[in-house]
């Protein structure tokens, strides 16, 4: 009989869900592992093996560890669901001009749904998986906080998860550090994952070049984009660039274009195909405005609330204050300037180590 339950576990086969699964069973779980099949390159028409947590190594790694210790693992294709939502997003934002973040959107509408449901249908209280952060209820709400170990902490990818999701996740990892996580694999009896090198890719691009995705997912693309104007800020045309979705903001190596000085992308116009390039100054900003709104530690933001705003993963953050704006939108006014506002990318709100909400950045 299980002392705290049964859980479904989300396992890659990787090192951080292997110990996640294996930590919750010693500790008296009922687990239940599962590997999510999201993605296979086949259907991008690359020839690249498949790598990180869509490969039949990683997937038999998972299976292997479940057996071993003696608990039940499956594999779920979630293909279809992924491929729909996530994949077409990713491109439909780099065609819109902006730089989308798919991991946040695939654990805000796919893992964590596909993990409840299959939870739901095999009796499981809780879901978990082997992401750095913490989870904990505050005032009848449930709060992401930072992981233990900054440099690992992933609550910026994970602000988009509702209550009813938080209510029943654990996130066992949250509380150590990963030479921690590495030592637990090897006292577990796998030496070869303490010491297995981390991926960052994303899971459906190659060799992270998604300007190549692009060009194999949407036929003729490059003809269509092609051609258009390299501009400076006052409208001066000063070369013309390979297509507006290869680009992105903040960018300076790969221009291909002498201008005598550094010069960065500041802006996208997909309307006109337009790249607007300008110094290092012209990538600051003092506010930006948040779409797709979800709140964590509070239902309600009071107008003005101090917060550190971070606007991508490995940001340190920036104290700002924050402002209702039309639409359920949210105002962003930073204390001071800061550097390469993306549009699409995350704004992630913290009050300390805690997450208050998040949600998505605007075309300026």
């Amino acid at each position: 009989m299980s002392r705290h339950g049964k859980v479904l576990v989300a396992m890659s086969g990787g090192i951080d869900s292997t110990v996640t699964a294996l930590m919750l069973h010693e500790q008296g779980y009922e687990v239940v592992g599962i590997t999510m099949k999201t993605w296979d390159y086949a259907s991008a028409g690359s020839s690249k093996k498949e790598t990180g947590c869509c490969n039949l190594d990683s997937f038999n790694d998972a299976r292997a560890a479940a057996v071993q210790h003696g608990f039940p693992h499956f594999v779920l294709d979630i293909r279809d669901e992924f491929g729909d939502f996530v994949i077409n997003n990713f491109v439909d934002e780099y065609l819109a001009g902006r730089t989308p973040n798919p991991c946040v959107l695939c654990n805000t509408h796919i893992k964590w749904r596909a993990l409840l449901k299959r939870a739901d249908a095999m009796d499981c209280a809780f879901i978990a998986t082997g992401h750095y952060g913490q989870i904990r209820e505050l005032n009848g709400r449930y709060v992401i906080s930072k992981g233990v170990d900054e440099l690992k902490d992933q609550s910026y990818v994970l602000w988009g998860l509702q209550q009813d999701v938080l209510a029943r996740t654990l996130l066992p990892l949250g509380q150590y550090r990963k030479t921690e996580i590495r030592q637990m694999a090897h006292d577990f009896g796998y030496p070869e994952l303490a010491k297995k090198a981390e991926s960052y890719e994303i899971c459906f691009v190659p060799d992270n070049d998604y300007r190549g995705f692009l060009k194999r997912r949407v036929s003729g693309l490059e003809e269509k984009v092609s051609g258009g104007n390299f501009v400076l800020k006052d409208g001066t045309i000063v070369g013309q660039h390979k297509g507006y979705p290869f680009y992105t903001i903040g960018q300076r190596k790969g221009l291909d274009i002498a201008l005598g000085r550094p010069v960065y992308v500041t802006s996208i116009i997909p309307e006109t195909n337009t790249v607007v390039l300008g110094e290092e100054d012209d990538l600051q900003r003092s506010e930006m405005r948040v779409a797709g709104i979800n709140l964590v530690k509070y239902d309600h933001i009071p107008e003005g609330l101090e917060v550190v705003t971070k606007i991508r993963y490995k940001d340190k953050g920036a104290l700002s204050n924050l402002y209702h704006g039309d639409n359920g939108q949210v105002h962003v006014r930073f204390y001071e300037q800061v550097k390469g506002i993306a549009p699409g990318q995350s704004a992630v709100f913290y009050e300390g180590d805690d997450v208050i909400g998040g949600g998505i950045i605007q075309r300026l």
